[in-house]
């Protein structure tokens, strides 16, 4: 049942920063908008909301706790913090460090979650986050001993389902590249071909590529859209193939990307200069309406004269009939769209560095 403040058919936009998670909600005119804080003085790289049963799960990093991922059954208004820390084998060399991302399974699959994290590694747990396996076949990959970690580490920050087929799964991970596994995680592919490594001696090597962020839209799973540091990239083969879809955009590297709720071929992305800003000084989100073949700058109701940077997880799409987009800021800024990024406002600012921005539905 929603808490004591949401009502069914509410839009959840959950933020996740360097000190703490916030809540924010409201109807789906999204004019008036509630907010609940949670997780003070944790880092929270990532939320997500589970429609199986209105749960909120949270990828949260401790420097006493460690890497947990933490659940609420109302809202935020409370967590529990006692599940198993995120770990590997005892007889594995590897330790887990931070956890990057968090995902519930599909319909189907009742209790079972999934968890990324670095170093590069996928967690699955069946009982709604409290306890947590490896799964085997990624960590022990017959490359996994000769991958490298990208700027940021060498994490696990991107998991898509397949919704028509259960065992279908895809990450991303810097920076090794996407893997794909058609046996619930049992053996793993990788799947880069025509993606670009330009700061490796073979431009386009098996693995090493740096995936910043990976995307599926459950109405066509064949296809997947990435943002890569060296471009914008779409496959429609379930990543057998990537086509460069950078051209029109200013810059190559960036780190967000969402796709429109109802809408495949609509992604968004913010493209940043060499500097890791949005080039220029303007915030602006690029839109491409069909699948990448051109783009749009959409920039009414963004700051100029601000030199921002959006991270990987800090972008994402609601559900209402008119798609919503969401997107955070390193400076504690949350700018919305209600009309599929034709003008922007301002949701929150003076929050601590927005690691993730994510939405649900109250159902």
């Amino acid at each position: 049942m929603p808490g004591d403040q949401t009502q069914r058919g509410d839009v959840l936009v959950m933020i996740g920063t360097r000190k703490g998670a916030f809540l924010l909600w409201s109807d789906d005119r999204r004019r008036d908008w509630q907010r609940r804080p949670a997780h003070p003085g944790w880092m929270v790289h990532h939320l997500s909301f589970d429609p199986r049963d209105q749960s909120i799960y949270a990828a949260t990093n401790g420097e006493v706790f460690g890497a947990l991922v933490q659940r609420s059954d109302d809202f935020g208004q409370t967590w529990q913090t006692r599940n198993e820390k995120l770990d590997y084998p005892a007889e594995s060399s590897h330790r887990v460090r931070k956890v990057w991302h968090v995902l519930p399974a599909g319909a189907g699959s009742d209790g079972r979650v999934y968890a990324g994290t670095e170093r590069a590694g996928l967690f699955r747990s069946d009982d709604r986050g409290q306890t947590w396996a490896a799964v085997k076949g990624l960590h022990t990959h017959s490359t996994s001993e000769a991958w490298q970690p990208g700027n940021g580490g060498l994490c696990l920050h991107s998991i898509a389902l397949d919704p028509q087929d259960p065992k279908r799964l895809y990450v991303g991970i810097s920076a090794v590249g996407v893997l794909r596994s058609g046996d619930g995680g049992r053996t793993w592919a990788m799947k880069n071909k025509n993606v670009r490594a330009d700061f490796l001696p073979d431009p386009y090597p098996e693995f090493g590529q740096c995936v910043h962020k990976l995307r599926l839209h459950p109405a066509r799973p064949d296809v997947l859209y990435q943002q890569n540091h060296c471009g914008v990239y779409r496959s429609d083969d379930r990543g057998d193939t990537w086509v460069d879809i950078s051209e029109g955009l200013p810059s190559r590297f960036g780190f967000p990307m969402a796709i429109h709720a109802y809408d495949p071929d609509t992604v968004y992305v913010v493209p940043h200069d060499d500097n890791r800003l949005v080039p220029d000084g303007q915030m602006a989100v690029w839109r491409s309406r069909d699948r990448g073949a051109s783009w749009k700058r959409l920039t009414q109701g963004l700051p100029g004269g601000a030199y921002l940077t959006v991270l990987r997880e800090a972008m994402d799409t609601d559900s209402c009939d008119r798609c919503g987009v969401y997107v955070g800021t390193e400076t504690g800024e949350v700018f919305f769209s209600r009309d599929e990024g034709d003008s922007w406002e301002l949701l929150a600012d003076r929050l601590p560095p927005v690691y993730s921005v994510s939405t649900g539905r109250v159902g």
